[in-house]
């Protein structure tokens, strides 16, 4: 999602992928833990965070 989405919150990814808010978060925070996500402010909504890819995946996938 995020590689064809570009940046989205963890509300956004739950409403496009389905999966429940438990799934989402825990595959997020790996995804952190591995250096595979940027988190921003979301200035809209200052209770929220932007996610994004930190590399294009074909750069990762390549290693």
């Amino acid at each position: 999602m995020l590689e064809s989405g570009g940046q989205l919150t963890q509300k956004d990814l739950i409403r496009e992928t389905s999966l429940p808010s438990r799934t989402v978060r825990y595959a997020l925070n790996r995804l952190k833990e591995e250096q595979f996500l940027i988190e921003r402010h979301y200035f809209i909504d200052a209770r929220q965070s932007l996610y994004g890819l930190n590399k294009p995946l074909s750069e990762v996938s390549a290693v």
